[in-house]
């Protein structure tokens, strides 16, 4: 815990301190003060739109109830008569900068922990197993923010009930801040798409091990599955154990590929070049295309001759306006690569049909493809 800030506040005539945690990386705010079940809701929306953080000293519940209002207040919509952005990339940078707005206010909001992951507030619920999940052991007391315990929390119920994966026939657990394959049609087409080979199979950033996993209940007899951070390296492993699938796959701490060649690779690069807010958001942002363009540079002198380099991406990005079809055609040809073949995908999820969602017309026109790319 030693290597956490520490975040510093006022109370009862006294000086009071302690370690801070955020997955986040949100440093600690400068300016706290001391709130519970007397504060009201417009007060603590104030303090939080001026910077200054409430810390929790009342009931559990009530932290709840006044985080909602905190958040009916933030998605006020503005009643000024300006004009709708300009541009699809206009737009996305504004829900951007209106997301990011609304998540400084909203982790305002603070709970005091004992040590062991303990709420010492009344009617509040063990939040043990899920802050061990995330935080790791925690000796010593220390203070994080309501909405991300809720974050946490929520991980927590989706890693014990797990994500049905109709292509494996069973369910893949993520861990927090390992990307869930809740977006389904991604996985539909490495389930569906022709193998070139059952030999052997690269994974690169293998996340929870879903792509592996499909592979591997494909029939390919060997998989080397890399990916750069460990806790997805961990949630790989235990999906993989848990579906018997571990003995055909490798998993290996690297930035992109493992040594040698196969005949084929796998990537499902984050989708948008922007640049994440939080750790977690490297899973969604690919600052500069980096992983897409390194992936792309590095896929002919890694591949088996008459091999395939499978890549999943949605074109959400070009109908936002911040990459273009053209570019991505030519880092592919750059990289003295082909393309074979392409399976489309239209999304599943929700937003796609949201009108309200400031995105809705890149995400009604969205397809996911996979590329089929050869030297």
């Amino acid at each position: 815990m030693s290597a956490y800030p520490v975040i510093h506040w006022s109370e009862a005539g006294q000086e009071r301190s302690a370690r801070w945690r955020s997955e986040a990386a949100v440093p600690p705010p400068k300016r706290v003060v001391i709130a519970d079940d007397r504060t009201n809701a417009d007060t603590a929306y104030r303090l939080a739109c001026e910077g200054t953080a409430l810390l929790w000293r009342g009931d559990f519940q009530n932290a709840r109830q006044l985080l909602q209002a905190l958040a009916r207040r933030t998605d006020r919509k503005p009643k000024t008569g300006k004009a709708p952005p300009a541009t699809p990339a206009d737009a996305f940078h504004l829900h951007r900068k209106a997301q990011a707005q609304r998540t400084r206010i909203l982790g305002m909001l603070l709970l005091p922990f004992d040590a062991g992951h303990l709420l010492p507030l009344r009617r509040a619920p063990d939040v043990h197993d899920a802050c061990e999940e995330a935080y790791g052991p925690a000796p010593e007391p220390y203070v994080a923010s309501l909405r991300e315990l809720q974050g946490l929390i929520g991980a927590h119920e989706w890693r014990k009930k797990g994500v049905e994966i109709p292509a494996l026939g069973a369910r893949i657990h993520p861990w927090y801040g390992v990307f869930s394959p809740v977006r389904g049609e991604y996985v539909d087409l490495v389930a569906k798409a022709p193998l070139p080979s059952k030999a052997l199979a690269f994974d690169i950033g293998v996340g929870t091990g879903v792509l592996s996993a499909v592979l591997a209940r494909r029939g390919v007899a060997r998989i080397v599955a890399t990916d750069q951070d460990a806790r997805a390296l961990g949630c790989a492993k235990e999906n993989l154990d848990r579906l018997g699938l571990a003995p055909q796959v490798e998993l290996l701490g690297a930035d992109l590929f493992p040594p040698g060649r196969a005949p084929l690779i796998v990537c499902n690069p984050p989708w948008l070049p922007a640049r994440p807010s939080s750790p977690i958001e490297y899973a969604v942002y690919d600052p500069d295309s980096r992983m897409l363009r390194g992936f792309l540079d590095g896929l002919a002198a890694h591949l088996e001759p008459g091999g395939e380099g499978w890549l999943i991406l949605s074109d959400f990005a070009e109908h936002l306006g911040l990459r273009t079809r053209e570019e991505l055609t030519g880092w592919i040809a750059d990289a003295g690569l082909k393309v074979a073949g392409r399976l489309d995908a239209r999304p599943r999820h929700p937003k796609a049909a949201d009108a309200t969602d400031p995105l809705h017309a890149a995400r009604a026109a969205e397809v996911t493809s996979l590329w089929r790319l050869v030297r």
